[in-house]
Formats: structure tokens, sequence, C-alpha cells
């Protein structure tokens, strides 16, 4: 059972104890990414991510490493477009030196020039290596095509010209803005009882309060714009995206179901047609990405240039396809299945649970439990999903395309 306390200061903390393991994840989940960051910054997220790692007041950047490898634990942590984590995997015996570390990091990081400067360039070979993966470079190219200059728009890893213009001060004054009590969720889980609680309680009183005005998202607008880049790529790596649905939005269920047979699983048309029967493709999949208040649904394919014209056409004809006619009664249960049985076996690790929930408090600010989940996914009709494909397939969709040649497929164009 997930239990939520709010600290006096205004942090959140969401438990959930599971008494028949050994281990203990803990994340610390902050309300803030790419998305909140001026144009300027772009990048400053992930980037205070990385110097987390490189020391503090009383540990070297090598303490960090070894306080987690020696005790047969491990420490990560990720930014996204709204949210960044810090998060360790443990023995249920190691739990409370793991948070000691990791509020030591929270609360005690540097940010020295020396570190800083090593640690640009790590972040610099870290684009690079994005720009050398084009079937990777052609999702963040797919963002600035539908959002353009939204700051949903922006990459997470920033630019070289934003990430060289970084000083400590910089740093420093972001987290002031939104590393705050207010913004951030410890998401707690496995076998540890209420004193673990009260002790990350008594580590993070010391974290502030928001002393400035809130910040306001702005939605974005959906852009179908076309980006094309030539690259000398042994394929044609092509994204299609088209305007979805926030996180909280209750039709996500038939979103997703409707995800899964067109690209989202072995048996979706589009693998089956594009990769099975004719095989134009080893990678064909589709997804969707929700937001606090937008959402888009993507659609790659990876082809040999000269098969790209036919791989776009079974693509297109596909959404048709469903559009037209909505899905099978056994896409539709097998698809519920699928989303029941994945959802089901995502949540056995200590680890997924902890994200799931972190996740959920910072995004959503509440948690259904498993029961209520199970049965929304049973509740949608296929009325529902023929609704949704049409809100969603029938708008005009981005593009963006990675090829030796950088022409768009001719069907587009006429």
């Amino acid at each position: 059972m997930i239990k939520r306390i709010s600290s006096k200061n205004g942090l959140r903390i969401v438990f959930e104890p599971n008494h028949n393991v050994r281990s203990v994840s803990v994340g610390i989940w902050i309300g803030t990414g790419s998305r909140f960051e001026k144009k300027e910054e772009n990048g400053m997220s992930h980037f205070i991510e990385h110097m987390f790692f490189k020391g503090t007041k009383t540990r070297t950047a090598q303490d960090i490493a070894e306080s987690f490898d020696s005790i047969g634990g491990h420490v990560n942590a990720l930014t996204s477009k709204e949210y960044t984590c810090y998060y360790a995997k443990v023995l249920d015996t190691h739990a409370k030196y793991a948070v000691d570390v990791l509020a030591d990091m929270y609360f005690n990081s540097t940010f020295t020039k020396k570190e800083m400067e090593k640690e640009k360039g790590v972040v610099l070979e870290e684009i690079k290596m994005y720009e050398d993966t084009p079937d990777d470079l052609v999702h963040d190219l797919l963002s600035k095509a539908s959002y353009g200059e939204h700051p949903l728009g922006y990459p997470i890893l920033g630019t070289e010209q934003t990430l060289d213009s970084f000083s400590s001060e910089d740093l420093f004054s972001y987290m002031n803005q939104y590393y705050h009590a207010e913004n951030v969720v410890i998401s707690v889980c496995g076998n540890v009882d209420e004193s673990y609680i009260d002790y990350i309680e008594e580590l993070f009183a010391p974290l502030k309060k928001k002393t400035e005005n809130s910040v306001n998202l702005e939605k974005p607008s959906f852009l179908p714009e076309k980006l094309v880049r030539q690259k000398d790529t042994e394929q044609a790596h092509l994204c299609l995206g088209f305007d979805g649905y926030k996180v909280s939005d209750e039709r996500i269920y038939s979103l997703i179901l409707l995800n899964n047979a067109l690209g989202g699983s072995m048996s979706s048309r589009l693998f089956q047609e594009i990769r099975e029967n004719r095989g134009l493709a080893y990678s064909v999949f589709s997804y969707h990405s929700a937001f606090k208040d937008s959402g888009m649904l993507t659609i790659y394919s990876g082809s040999a240039q000269e098969q790209l014209e036919q791989t776009f056409e079974v693509i297109m004809n596909t959404l048709q396809e469903i559009r037209e006619n909505g899905l099978t009664n056994k896409e539709l249960h097998n698809g519920k299945e699928q989303l029941k049985g994945g959802l089901m076996l995502g949540l056995e690790s200590t680890n997924s649970r902890m994200s799931r929930n972190g996740k959920n408090e910072l995004l959503l600010g509440r948690h259904k439990s498993l029961d209520e989940i199970v049965t929304s996914i049973d509740q949608v009709t296929m009325e529902e999903i023929m609704n949704t494909s049409e809100d969603i397939l029938s708008k005009d969709f981005s593009l963006t395309l990675i090829s030796p040649d950088g022409r768009l497929p001719q069907s587009l164009k006429q």
C-alpha cells in the first residue's frame, strides 16, 4: 500500500513498503527538465544532473562512485523534458547509507570550476555521440519540428554553445528556482519501515520552500512541420509525429491500446507488415509521450534509402486502414492483455515501483491502484478506440528524416 507524507517544508514522500524483498530503491524526483529552461539555459537540468556526481564538500567524485560500489548497490540519474531524478538501489542493510550519500549530493555539491570544465567535455562528447546516432537524433529533430521554439522542442542535452556558457553561479541560481521543497518528491520502495521515512524527513528538513513566483508553463502548439537532414548514413531514419494526449487525460488508455496495435508490439500492424511480411526494415515501432499539458504519438522506421518510399506508403496505408475500420476484436483483446501483463510484470522490482510512484506523485499528484488501472483498461470500448484514432490520426503530422540523399518521400509531396 502506498503511503503519502507531506513534510512541514512542503516536501512530499511516497512510501511503498515491501517486506518480501531484501532491496530498497529510493529516488529524489524534481519537477524540472529541459521544458522549464530558457533558451540560454538549454541543457542546464541535464548538466546539473552530471555535476551532482562530481564532488561535494566532503566527498570527491571517486568517493561517490565508491560509496555504492563498496556496498554492492548502484546509483544513477536521469533527465527528461519535465523531470529529473537521482536514484539508488541497495540492500536493505545499506538503506540509510544510500540516502545519506544522495542527500549529500543534493545539498553539498560544490560545482567547482575544474570539475565543471571536465564535465562539459564529457557532455559535449555525449552530444557528439548523439549526432553520430541517427536513430536517436531523428527523435530529437521530431520534437523540434513538432514544437518549434517552445521549450518542449529543445534537446535535453542542450547545445555546445549553451553548455560552454554555464557557470557555477548559473547552476546554483537554477537550483534555487526549481530544487525547492514543494517541487520535490522522494519515492521509496522496499524492505524498510516508517522509521526510514522519519530519517529521510530529518535529512531533508533543511530543504527550503520556494522564494520566487511559481513558473507558469505555456502549453505548446503542435506544428506539423517537416524537417530533413542529409547525412552519410546506411539507412533512412524516418519519424512521424501526431498531436497526442496529456498525461492526465482519461483517453490515454484508448490511445495506448491504439498505439499497441499500430506499432507498439511485435504483433502490431506496422511491425508485421513492414518487417515480417515485406522485410523493409529491421526496426519499426510507435510510442506515445505524455506531458503535463500535451502529448505526441511517434512512429519510427529505419530502412534502406531505396526502400524509404515503400516503407512510407505502408505506414500511410496502415494509418488510413485504422482510421476507417478501427481495430479487430482480437487486436483489442490482445492489447488489453499485453498492457495488463506488462504493467504487472513491470512492477515486480522495487526500482520499477519507486519510479512509478515518484512520477505519479510529481506529474499527477495521485496514485491509482493496480485494480483501478486494470478496470480502466478493461473498460475501453471499440467505439472509444475509433474516436481516438479519428481524433489523433486524421490531423496533419510532423515528420523528420535523416537519410543519405535528404529527400522527402515522393508521395508526401503530392
